[in-house]
C-alpha cells in the first residue's frame, strides 16, 4: 500500500496565475525555500512524497501543481504549451518572491527548470534560479525523448513486466482486497521505470491529465535544448539512475553544457526516491550544503 503522506504546513492557490494553481509547503518556515518541480507534464505533486519530504528536515519545501493536472485541472479549453507551464512558474517564482531561487525539477519538472533558465538567462526581468537541482530530467532533445520513448514501451513488454501482470491476475487479489490490486495495478503500469520492475512498489499513485501532456510535447516540436544550455550560470547537479530508460547521454549533455557535477546512481532506473534513496539525498544534502554560502552574496 502507499505509504502515507503528511499534511502540509500551509496550503492553497495562487492569486497571480491565469488559472489558480494549487500550492504546498512542508518544512520550517524560517529555512530556506527549495521550489520542487513534479514530472508530467499533466501529473501532480504529491507522487513525489512522502519520500521527497527527507529534504524538509532543514528546508523548506514549496510545491505546486501545475495547470492541467492535480488540483490546478483546468476546464478551459485552450492549449497548454511549454509556454504556458514556463509562464506559470515565473509567475509563482514572483508571487511566493523566492530569492534566492533554487529549483528541483523531477522528471519533466527538470526539463521545465531548464526551459525557465534559458528564458531567465535571455531576459534579465525573469528571477535567475541560483541553484538548479535536476533529478532524473526529462530528454533534452526529440531525438532523445523518441529513443526513451522506444525503451520504455518495450520494457513494459518485457517477459518480466508480462509475468508479473500475469501473476497479479492470476492472485486472487482483485476480489480479496481492491485496493491493494489497484495499488499494484499501477505499479505494474510504471514498472519499466524501475532499473528491476519487481522493486514498483510505494510509489504514490498518480494521474496524467492526457491532454495536457500530449499538447506540451506537441509544443516542444522538434526541440533541442543542449546548444543553448551553456548561457545557464549558476550551481547545479544532476542526478541520473544507470538504468533509467530516459538515455543516460541526455543528462551527461544537460551535466557538460551547465558545467555542473553529473551523480549516476547504480541499480536505479527513473525513480530514484524510491529505488536508491539514499543515494540520492546524500547527493541533493551534499551539494545543498555545499552551496549555501553563495546564497548570501
Amino acid at each position: 500500500m502507499p505509504l502515507p503522506i503528511p499534511e502540509p504546513r500551509a496550503a492553497g492557490y495562487t492569486q497571480t496565475t491565469r488559472v489558480p494553481l494549487y500550492w504546498a509547503r512542508y518544512g520550517p518556515e524560517a529555512a530556506r525555500t527549495i521550489l520542487v518541480l513534479h514530472g508530467g507534464p499533466g501529473a501532480h505533486h504529491d507522487y513525489m512524497l512522502p519520500q521527497l519530504l527527507a529534504l524538509a528536515d532543514r528546508h523548506e519545501l514549496l510545491f505546486y501543481d501545475q495547470r492541467g493536472g492535480g488540483r490546478s485541472r483546468t476546464d478551459d479549453p485552450t492549449p497548454i504549451t511549454f509556454r504556458t507551464q514556463v509562464n506559470d512558474l515565473r509567475k509563482v517564482v514572483e508571487e511566493f518572491h523566492l530569492e534566492p531561487l533554487t529549483i528541483l525539477g523531477y522528471s519533466w519538472g527538470g526539463l521545465l527548470a531548464l526551459l525557465y533558465a534559458l528564458d531567465a538567462a535571455r531576459d534579465r526581468t525573469i528571477r535567475h534560479p541560483r541553484r538548479l537541482v535536476l533529478v532524473s530530467p526529462a530528454p533534452v532533445s526529440r531525438p532523445l525523448r523518441e529513443r526513451f520513448e522506444r525503451e520504455l514501451a518495450a520494457r513494459q513488454q518485457s517477459p518480466a513486466v508480462l509475468a508479473l501482470r500475469a501473476e497479479l491476475q492470476a492472485s486472487g487479489l482483485r476480489e480479496r482486497d481492491p485496493d491493494a490490486y489497484r495499488q499494484r495495478a499501477f505499479e505494474l503500469s510504471v514498472a519499466g521505470y524501475f532499473a528491476d520492475p519487481t522493486r514498483a512498489r510505494d510509489l504514490t499513485p498518480f494521474r496524467v491529465t492526457g491532454r495536457v501532456q500530449q499538447s506540451v510535447w506537441e509544443s516542444l516540436a522538434h526541440f533541442d535544448l543542449v546548444p543553448d544550455l551553456d548561457t545557464v550560470r549558476c550551481p547545479g547537479i544532476v542526478v541520473h539512475g544507470r538504468q533509467d530508460p530516459i538515455p543516460l547521454e541526455s543528462s551527461e549533455a544537460v551535466a557538460a553544457q551547465l558545467g555542473v557535477p553529473l551523480v549516476v546512481l547504480e541499480d536505479c532506473g527513473h525513480v530514484p526516491y524510491v529505488e536508491q534513496p539514499d543515494g540520492l539525498f546524500a547527493a541533493i544534502r551534499g551539494f545543498l550544503d555545499k552551496t549555501d554560502g553563495l546564497l548570501d552574496v
